[in-house]
């Protein structure tokens, strides 16, 4: 068994703590997430599944509990060292893709190179060329988003999301704002992924025939994990 990319202990989020607004959206959540894994979150509007996810991905901070990266634990960690984390481990893609306009797809595949080591560079050019390749793009490497489709756009946006080749890329809603054959395309890209790099995917969805190919179904209500278990073969 593969050794856990993330390890969550007892996670609690309150916003607007100590005041008389204060809420609680996430409820001492326990969950890990192992090297290779393909398993999706689900839930209702509100259950708190963006919020998890922000946490698993270092872009807020829980009020309470133990966070775990490849074995570290992160509580501590101040901001320098949460964005190198978030670099050299993880990988991002959203339901709007978030794309630079201005900059080609070959650039923004490239962008995450730049932030790690300051500079483009030749072998930085060739992955994103090969990624960009892989995911069906190859000849519109120096077209800009706008001359793009969504679900082109989106590819670009899995790229991206594997220029540093992350142990885990977090998807929120990745095909939520596609329609359904493009959907499943893009599905089955981040499947192919996962199944020949060894890439570990957790990917929040609300749709129900996405959840179904995945192995493993983690559901979220009101803050709180009420089931976890592989997919029913």
């Amino acid at each position: 068994m593969n050794p856990a990319v993330i390890d969550l202990r007892n996670i609690r989020k309150i916003y607007n703590a100590g005041t008389p607004v204060a809420l609680e959206v996430l409820h001492g959540i326990d969950i890990s997430v192992r090297g290779g894994e393909f398993a999706c979150l689900i839930g209702p509007s509100g259950s708190g599944k963006s919020t998890l996810l922000n946490l698993i991905g270092l872009l807020e901070w829980p009020s309470a509990g133990s966070y775990q990266l490849r074995g570290r634990p992160i509580e501590q960690a101040d901001d320098d060292e949460r964005t190198r984390a978030r670099l050299e481990t993880l990988g991002f893609v959203f339901q709007f893709h978030h794309l630079l306009p201005a900059f080609s797809a070959l650039e923004n595949v490239m962008i995450p190179g730049l932030m790690r080591y300051g500079a483009y560079t030749a072998e930085q050019r060739a992955n994103a060329t090969e990624l960009l390749t892989a995911v069906g793009l190859g000849g519109t490497l120096h077209k800009r988003p706008p001359e793009l489709s969504g679900g082109m756009q989106q590819r670009v946006a899995i790229a991206r999301a594997l220029a540093l080749a992350p142990e885990l890329v977090l998807a929120d809603e990745p095909t939520g704002n596609l329609d359904t054959h493009t959907a499943d395309d893009v599905f089955e890209l981040m499947r192919r992924f996962n199944e020949t790099k060894g890439t570990a995917f957790l990917i929040v969805t609300h749709d129900p025939r996405l959840a179904a190919r995945c192995d493993r179904v983690i559901e979220l209500r009101d803050g709180t994990i009420v089931s976890d278990a592989p997919r029913q073969r």
